[in-house]
């Protein structure tokens, strides 16, 4: 007896969920911010822009960039969702032009399809395939973007402090975000000489940090441009502002890395777990080809399975809950 084309269906589907919610789950940077955050962060976004532009607009140098391209290629990038999906190339460092992940996603897909129908001859699982290949590329600009977000918040403070002795030896903040731009790596030296470009080609400076802040959604970046908006309607002393800013980022920093050290095994008994039953499920079907099927072509055994699977997501749920730990 062997298994039949809606059997392997349901184990691809399955194992294809489990493995999403574990990787949305749990392949997470030490500095991730929660939904919450970041719905915090696009009011603040809102309510920190004089105009929609603000909040909403795509970086100078990309927007210089994507001039370049032909009448042919910025009619795509009018496309509904390209300007969506640029800002996300943008925020992973990407210069690519966004029609053409949309494009690659579609080669991906219909070639995954037709590969995978070629080979089993079911349409339904070169579907799936294809489905899955399709969104690979944007699954891989979130993982890039995270990365980047998480390599950033590294550099952050050692920015911030470049920034303060850059203005206790007289420069101003203009002068301050070139420097840093010069003197430091990307990601962070990047965004900073982002902004300087933005302000030094006669951009207003709240426009140009709000951009950034756009950029790069961060709690900490958000910190810092409102404690320099803040300064500059309010006075004060910006230094000794951006040196306590910058002591405060690292323990947020230290402790995150420390908690997502604590988490590790949480993290790691989450893969096994949720794994495991998928490999004995395979090693059953090598080792005897007719013991799974006696249970999948009984009904009550396929409504012990999907039991079964409903159990494991409600786990990879709570897991998520108790190691996730929000700060």
């Amino acid at each position: 007896m062997e298994w039949g084309i809606s059997d392997q269906l349901i184990v691809i589907s399955m194992i294809f969920v489990a493995v999403f919610l574990l990787v949305q789950s749990f392949m997470v940077p030490a500095f991730g911010e929660n939904r919450q955050a970041r719905n915090r962060l696009r009011q603040r976004l809102r309510s920190m822009a004089d105009d929609d532009r603000a909040g909403a607009s795509i970086s100078l140098v990309r927007s210089e960039y994507l001039g370049k391209l032909s009448p042919f290629e910025q009619t795509l990038q009018r496309l509904p969702g390209m300007r969506r999906l640029d800002r996300m190339l943008e925020q992973a460092g990407r210069r690519t032009p966004a029609y053409r992940v949309v494009l690659l996603s579609l080669l991906l897909g219909s070639g995954v399809t037709l590969l995978v129908v070629q080979l089993i001859g079911s349409a339904l699982i070169g579907i799936a395939a294809g489905i899955a290949a399709a969104s690979w590329p944007v699954f891989r600009l979130k993982i890039e973007k995270a990365r980047r977000l998480a390599r950033f918040e590294e550099q952050f403070p050692d920015a911030l402090t470049v920034m303060a002795r850059a203005l206790r030896a007289g420069h101003p903040f203009t002068g301050a975000l070139q420097l840093v731009g010069e003197e430091l790596q990307a990601p962070v030296g990047t965004e900073f000489a982002n902004t300087f470009t933005e302000i030094n080609y006669g951009g207003e400076v709240r426009v140009a940090l709000v951009g950034m802040l756009d950029r790069v959604p961060s709690v900490t970046v958000m910190a810092f441009v409102s404690s320099v908006l803040v300064q500059r309607d309010t006075g004060g002393n910006l230094a000794e502002l951006l040196e306590q800013l910058a002591a405060v980022v690292r323990g947020r920093f230290r402790f995150h890395r420390k908690l997502r050290t604590l988490s590790a095994e949480g993290r790691m008994a989450a893969w096994i777990l949720v794994l495991m039953p998928f490999a004995l499920a395979g090693v059953l079907s090598w080792a005897n080809p007719e013991f799974l099927p006696m249970l999948t072509t009984d009904s009550t055994g396929r409504q012990l399975v999907m039991v079964a699977f409903a159990l494991m997501i409600v786990g990879i749920l709570w897991l998520r809950r108790i190691i996730r730990i929000d700060v």
